[in-house]
């Protein structure tokens, strides 16, 4: 891939060379070549200058498309009023409409067009005094139309190529950045609620190491069991970000039945937690499941940072088609003055991207509930 880039960019880049180097070649010897069969209207000097300079200044047709366009026209205009031979010059000014027509230039084009049939009926029957001739005139016409037609047909074909690159481009920037936002889900989630255990159960330490040392080690050995928990996570991140080409992993990175451990280590943080399950409890997709654990990890996470409770509780709730999470803690927070950090939009933000919704009241006993829907029904 990397190697085809640079020549596909290189063949883009000479091609119009070598295109009106094709262009110009066939225009100098179709026109030699007529002047040896078309008698008395041999092509002198000039004639061969106009031949060169017309298809050579389609070189700055991209840049310049009316200039180019008027100084074709009217050099053709000149060759055919000289009276020199019928040959292949007119294409030149067939290939300047077609791409002012590119460009968006249709009005010229088309008014370009009008003064080159003008212009050649004048010259043939006037200035040539050749006689009048409707099948001839209505030739010139007819060939005339087609090329402003195929300039107008090129002209959509770019526009709708244009368009489709716009749409992918747009569509790969939105991936890029849902793609974004889910590893930021991912980094916070992993490293705010490990680092949070770690910093509280730090502060216990420290508090006890000189009046009840005996009691530090289950401490640190909670440090230990989070540190290792969060790298563990952090390395099953970046080897899923890694994995640019290959299957994705069958199993998420978490499953939010196995809760037992986010019990264990919020108890040592002081957190005191309780599960109960109502409804059927069954197999969910795997993003429901690694949701709803991200989501209830993010929780219990903001309870032992912010709450100051001694109690919260996970409730879940299997429905038909959904499922519902609901975390409530004893604290004392006032549910309608939480500000909406990075916790909160990620809860949010993982809840919408699964059909659901996420509330944050009072609870009832006094703290703050959390309540989010999440569907599972694939849809």
């Amino acid at each position: 891939m990397s190697q085809d880039a640079p020549q596909s960019t290189g063949l883009r880049r000479i091609w119009p060379y070598v295109a009106v180097a094709v262009l110009t070649f066939v225009t100098l010897m179709g026109t030699i070549n007529a002047g040896e069969h078309q008698p008395g209207r041999d092509a002198d000097a000039l004639a061969i200058a106009i031949t060169l300079i017309c298809p050579l200044s389609l070189l700055l047709l991209r840049r310049y498309p009316i200039t180019v366009l008027g100084v074709v026209l009217a050099l053709t205009l000149v060759y055919m009023a000289r009276g020199y031979p019928y040959g292949p010059v007119i294409a030149s000014v067939g290939i300047a409409l077609i791409g002012n027509i590119v460009q968006g230039n249709r009005i010229v084009a088309w008014v370009g067009g009008g003064i080159m049939y003008a212009g050649l009926i004048v010259t043939i029957h006037v200035v040539r005094d050749e006689p009048w001739s409707w099948p001839a005139a209505f030739g010139v016409a007819a060939w005339m139309l087609l090329i402003l037609v195929v300039g107008e047909f090129v002209r959509v074909r770019v526009e709708r190529s244009a368009v489709s690159r716009r749409a992918r481009a747009e569509t790969e920037r939105r991936k890029a950045n849902e793609e974004r936002l889910r590893i930021a889900r991912e980094l916070h989630d992993v490293v705010a609620h490990h680092m949070s255990l770690i910093n509280v159960q730090a502060g216990v330490a420290l508090h006890l190491i000189d009046r009840e040392p005996e009691r530090v080690a289950p401490a640190l050995e909670t440090i230990k069991t989070s540190s290792k928990e969060a790298l563990g996570d952090l390395r099953s991140l970046i080897d899923l970000l890694r994995e640019h080409d290959e299957a994705a992993p069958r199993q998420p990175l978490t499953r939010f039945r196995s809760l037992e451990s986010l019990i264990e280590r919020s108890a040592h943080a002081g957190l005191t937690v309780s599960q109960h399950v109502t409804g059927t409890e069954r197999p969910l997709p795997s993003a429901v499941e690694t949701a709803a654990h991200r989501i209830i990890q993010e929780a219990i996470t903001n309870v032992v940072r912010h709450a100051d409770a001694d109690r919260a509780s996970i409730d879940l709730d299997y429905g038909a088609d959904m499922l519902t999470l609901r975390i409530d803690d004893n604290g004392d927070v006032d549910a309608d003055r939480i500000a909406w950090g990075n916790g909160l939009r990620g809860m949010q933000e993982r809840a919408s991207t699964l059909g659901g919704t996420l509330q944050v009241t009072r609870a009832p006993a006094g703290g703050v509930r959390v309540t989010v829907t999440l569907r599972t029904d694939d849809r």
